[in-house]
């Protein structure tokens, strides 16, 4: 017992055996699931009230770009503050019900229901991918993890770089409807899907090990991934739409 008291390695720490205290709570694969849902519930919640606040004639532009720089800021400090998710996802979650129900009553205006379908491509979507995890039709390897999550802040890092160069009028062929654009939108929307399973992987790695506070961290995944893939489905829609 002295060797697991003086080892580095956290897994053969007291914190993991116990050290004669079994009560210790860990992570766990319903947690997460009603924390996700907690979340999901109020980003529905805020997004249906700015949609009627749009319906009512209300200037909701600001609500868009309020919520996507609050949630970046959040993200970044979740990053670094993992200890405080239990406070800052509930406020990430907020800040995404500003920025979705912006964007989602700016797509109903012009495209009708084109939120809707979205929402539904997005359930579809993260179902087909459970199922490909469960059924290890897919198995996230060393290999496709470095993969994915290079894709994934590449496209990340192209997105920052396009709208800061929007602020002194430069134009970046992605926001535009060629099929370069459309491609792009293609490929992150590929891409978004797959991060899905990188979401699966780290529950079920950590589940029943890690700290009770990493059900937090967990649900942020989630969402982040399911967010992104719904904003580029209804991205993907609506350059469709436009160009056909």
């Amino acid at each position: 017992m002295n060797i697991l008291k003086k080892t580095s390695n956290p897994a053969f720490t007291n914190y993991f055996f116990g050290g004669g205290n079994t009560n210790i709570k860990t992570m766990t694969v319903s947690g997460v699931f009603i924390k996700s849902m907690l979340s999901i519930a109020i980003i529905i919640i805020i997004s249906i009230g700015i949609w009627k606040l749009h319906s009512n004639g209300a200037n909701i532009k600001w609500y868009s770009i309020g919520g996507m720089l609050s949630a970046i800021v959040i993200s970044v400090v979740i990053s670094v503050r993992k200890h405080w998710a239990h406070i800052l996802v509930p406020l990430y979650a907020i800040a995404k019900g500003f920025f979705l129900g912006s964007i989602s009553a700016y797509a109903h205006d012009r495209f009708p229901n084109f939120p809707y379908q979205a929402i539904g491509i997005t359930c579809v979507t993260f179902v087909v991918m459970l199922l490909l995890y469960q059924t290890r039709v897919i198995v996230v390897t060393k290999k496709i993890r470095s993969v994915i999550i290079t894709a994934a802040a590449s496209i990340f890092m192209i997105y920052i770089i396009s709208w800061i160069l929007g602020f002194f009028g430069i134009k970046v062929f992605i926001w535009g409807t060629s099929w370069p654009a459309i491609i792009f939108n293609v490929l992150a929307t590929i891409f978004a899907s797959l991060s899905l399973l990188l979401d699966f992987d780290y529950i079920e790695r950590y589940k029943n090990k890690a700290p009770k506070y990493k059900e937090w961290l967990a649900t942020w995944g989630l969402l982040v991934t399911l967010v992104w893939l719904y904003v580029e489905v209804l991205r993907l829609m609506r350059k469709l739409a436009i160009r056909f």
